[in-house]
């Protein structure tokens, strides 16, 4: 059975204070909200945004410095010649292989070997090398196996 210590039971009467947990803005913006507070006399602070909720359009300006930056931004990227092109496709046909088969090999996407033979991707020399050492022909550089 467990025994009570001998000393004298004291008690603690600090008053406990419990505050309201506090309100969030979305809570605040609220028109119900705001109306309550404009009826109690409380004060509140409203900020116009400059074109907020309207549709319109941006200022020409914008525009313009839009066109400046295309303008002065590179076309496009370069893409696979066709000479590496025909060159994938036939070493790849010559060693009966299909595009998912090579793709495996090299550890790519099959949709990354169809974009180099139908010369859509932009030349990634690793990508490149991989194949090169896959089907034994010479996609880089000049001179050829």
């Amino acid at each position: 059975m467990p025994t009570r210590s001998a000393g004298p039971i004291a008690q603690d009467w600090e008053p406990v204070v419990l505050h309201k947990s506090r309100q969030k803005a979305q809570d605040l913006r609220d028109p119900k909200a705001v109306n309550q507070a404009l009826r109690s006399g409380q004060a509140v602070s409203t900020v116009k945004k400059a074109v907020g909720g309207a549709n319109k359009k941006p200022p020409a300006t914008a525009i313009n410095a839009r066109k400046l930056d295309e303008e002065t931004e590179p076309g496009s990227l370069a893409k696979v010649s066709n000479e590496v092109r025909l060159a994938i496709q036939k070493a790849r046909i010559d060693k009966k292989m299909s595009q998912a088969e090579l793709a495996k090999l090299i550890n790519e996407r099959p949709q990354v070997v169809q974009e180099y033979e139908n010369g859509k991707a932009v030349p990634n020399h690793v990508v490149l090398g991989k194949m090169e050492r896959v089907l034994g022909v010479k996609l880089r550089g000049k001179g050829g196996k």
